[in-house]
């Protein structure tokens, strides 16, 4: 198995469990934050896309799928263009609400797409190629494709588990 398809394996991990964790949630239990200082479903779900879909397309020189298919104004939330959701406060959480689950599952599928297709073109060297020189070390493509498929397992774990949360609730 070469590293290129052992990253779309992992990746597609990521969308199957996107897909679990927001099928049959209604808008309120998307929405819903335990606490004022919580995140909801929707935020973790919109927030690991994004960080997807940024540090993607940055890395191989693409478009962000948020601002080329026009996902940034489907969501129509109050918050800059290119926002990702990194260092939020509880009132910019709070911002981040959708009306429908396939709104997410439906930004998700197409950053999922792009990712994919990134994906296959991939030569074990290209790993090895610096995309971010902000670091000590720099950080190569390889090490990127790993911190964000750690973010995003992270983040929908934690939207897995507040969606157990939320159905132990009303049961």
């Amino acid at each position: 198995m070469h590293v290129k398809d052992i990253l779309i394996e992992a990746y597609s991990r990521i969308q199957e469990e996107v897909h679990a964790v927001v099928e049959g949630l209604e808008p309120d239990a998307l929405n819903t934050r335990p606490s004022p200082d919580s995140n909801s479903v929707t935020w973790l779900v919109w927030h690991l896309t994004r960080v997807q879909d940024d540090h993607v397309a940055d890395a191989f020189g693409l478009d962000q799928v948020w601002l080329a298919q026009d996902w940034q104004k489907r969501f129509n939330l109050d918050l800059p263009r290119e926002d990702t959701g990194y260092g939020h406060s509880a009132a910019r959480v709070a911002k981040v609400r959708v009306d429908s689950g396939d709104l997410l599952t439906g930004y998700y599928d197409a950053v999922h797409e792009q990712t994919l297709g990134a994906l296959r073109g991939l030569t074990a060297k290209d790993l090895e190629r610096v995309v971010d020189e902000n670091w000590d070390p720099p950080v190569t493509l390889g090490v990127r494709l790993v911190s964000v498929l750690s973010d995003d397992l992270q983040h929908v774990g934690q939207a897995a588990y507040l969606r157990g949360l939320l159905q132990d609730a009303d049961a």
